[in-house]
């Protein structure tokens, strides 16, 4: 019940498609019941039995067959009607699904997105749906076909009551059917669909790590992997498709026998003049529209598990509530201390870890001025750079920015203020400017030439004909790892931030690079709050407050000579690549 009221309301916009699908499909339904009533009468009258009193045979029989037309062309009319409108009402639902999907999967913060794996979530949005958008064209058939068994029914008493026991035991055998049917299949929709997520998932691994895998000579180990569960879903498929097999023929059976058994009592009941043969006719059509209604109802209830799986799958993300959300009232912003980021007294643990990531961490990065984080695999560099863009919210202690609480202020405002530059640089399919121009579309082509110079990624694009133009391939498979950490850090420098964060963003780039992009960043970004998170000593060597990482805490804070003496940690590392 949950899930349908969930869906319910994608309905609500398509409410008058859906009104008039529904009366159209009324409208079709009375027109199939109607039909075998005046064949009955053509026959009883018009052709055995002497019509009414001075209505010619022919003319009684010509007066029937025309309006036996009209029924079947207002019958069909309507059908072609109900088809048109039904996929409207179910495609659009499915789009505002997908729609509701992709916002709330946007919204998620990164603890959903370890609940969640990516490769759930594309299955989700796309198989699942597509599923609940044949759940949703199934509607048509929940109406029409109860119409038709109860309407059959009636008509068919209304013929001959003593015949009534031949429907109610074919219906009988086939609510036995389905019964024994429903219980086998249901489990194992649910373990296709658990299935295709865990394909989705070794797919994406091995696309991303072709080069990985070929270098390993892996091949093998990784076809094996996927075919796993590749022939999984098969035999699964394979055993639901011999079900549907083996009711297909049942069906056949109950519905000849059930022809097979009229016939025969049909034939006595004429033969002892208790019905006429018109009736008997009426009777046969009736009782096959009613066990073809049973038929088609529990074809849908043989669909409708798999279904109601994928539903209840796309519920479960869109009920989820983001462990981070915004405040209901956003404070403001500090202009007297615009740029300062400070941790007071930070702690902080992965969701289901045993210990923390960071322990009782303060510092405060100002304006003007550059603040390196360095330290060990592991240490929590990372961390401290995902808990200042709020994709995390800290366990105790808090994080300031501008003189206000991060959990104080709307995601969107926190994130305007900062250019972030991840450890892997992310490109998204487009040209070199857009981009570039990724956080800020509306900047200037001279801007975004300036950024692109500070980042010292001119070089690479003016080298290239179609120069701003040239377009991104996926991910930004087709430039080099460098190129990419150039290109994504003058997309950060493009939105003109107030605090600039860049995760071990110049792991890639050569020595004489790095000089130069850190020598023009200085002078570009010199009012601006940067802090760089490194491994290599000689990017942070020059900045003016370095924090020495080690196990989540800060063993040490100074300047590069500062540390050299009083820190033992710091030491090692610059001694260990040759900074001292």
């Amino acid at each position: 019940m949950r899930i349908i009221t969930k869906l319910a309301k994608y309905l609500k916009p398509y409410k008058w498609f859906l009104v008039l699908s529904l009366v159209m499909l009324f409208t079709e339904s009375l027109t199939s019941l109607y039909l075998p009533a005046l064949m009955a009468e053509i026959v009883n009258d018009g052709i055995i039995g002497g019509v009414l009193e001075g209505v010619p045979r022919n003319y009684f029989i010509l007066q029937r067959g025309l309006l036996m037309l009209g029924m079947a062309l207002l019958g069909g009319a309507a059908a072609i009607i109900a088809g048109y409108l039904a996929p409207q009402v179910s495609a659009g639902a499915a789009k505002d699904i997908r729609r509701d999907l992709f916002t709330k999967v946007e919204s998620f913060s990164q603890k959903e997105f370890d609940s969640f794996s990516s490769a759930s979530l594309i299955t989700r949005c796309t198989n699942d749906v597509s599923q609940v958008q044949n759940l949703l064209n199934m509607m048509r058939l929940f109406v029409f076909m109860p119409v038709m068994a109860i309407g059959g029914i009636i008509m068919a008493l209304n013929n001959s009551v003593s015949m009534s026991w031949i429907i109610a035991l074919a219906v009988l055998v086939l609510i036995c059917v389905v019964l024994t049917i429903v219980p086998i299949v249901m489990p194992k929709f649910r373990i296709i669909q658990g299935l295709m997520d865990k394909l989705n998932k070794v797919s994406r691994e091995t696309l991303h790590g072709l080069m990985v895998i070929r270098a390993f000579g892996t091949q093998e180990h990784e076809k094996k992997r996927f075919d796993e569960t590749n022939v999984e879903i098969r035999d699964l498929n394979l055993f639901l498709g011999r079900v549907m097999a083996v009711v297909g023929p049942i069906m056949t059976f109950i519905q000849s026998g059930t022809q097979l058994i009229i016939v025969w009592v049909g034939a006595r009941h004429i033969a002892e003049s208790g019905i006429q043969i018109g009736d008997m006719m009426a009777f046969m059509q009736y009782a096959l529209m009613i066990i073809f209604a049973f038929m088609m109802i529990s074809m849908v209830m043989v669909m409708l598990p798999r279904a109601a799986v994928s539903a209840g799958r796309v519920v479960e993300v869109l009920e989820s509530v983001p462990s981070i959300v915004d405040p209901d009232s956003s404070a403001d912003f500090n202009s007297d201390k615009k740029g300062i980021v400070a941790f007071e007294n930070v702690s902080f643990r992965y969701p289901e870890a045993e210990t923390d990531a960071l322990t009782d961490l303060s510092f405060t990065a100002m304006p003007g001025s550059t603040t390196a984080i360095i330290g060990a695999t592991g240490a929590g560099k990372s961390t401290i750079a995902q808990l200042m863009l709020r994709f995390y919210d800290v366990s105790a202690g808090s994080i300031k920015v501008d003189g206000v609480d991060v959990k104080n202020v709307q995601q969107k405002d926190l994130r305007s203020k900062m250019g972030y530059v991840p450890q892997k640089g992310h490109l998204i399919a487009g040209s070199v400017a857009s981009n570039i121009k990724y956080g800020r579309p509306d900047a200037a082509d001279e801007d975004m030439k300036v950024v692109a110079e500070v980042a010292q990624a001119v070089s690479f694009i003016e080298e290239n004909e179609e120069g701003y133009d040239f377009e991104i391939g996926q991910g930004g498979g087709n430039v080099s790892g460098g190129q990419r950490q150039r290109l994504s850090i003058a997309r950060a420098l493009a939105v003109k931030p107030e605090i600039l964060i860049f995760d071990d963003s110049f792991s890639a780039l050569d020595f004489q690079t790095d000089v130069k992009l850190r020598r023009a960043l200085k002078e570009h970004a010199a009012e601006t709050t940067v802090i760089v998170i490194a491994q290599r000593v000689g990017t942070i060597r020059n900045a003016e407050q370095i924090l020495v990482l080690e196990n989540g805490k800060i063993v040490g804070q100074g300047r590069h000579e500062e540390l050299l003496e009083s820190c033992d940690t710091y030491h090692e590392i610059a001694l260990s690549q040759g900074a001292i």
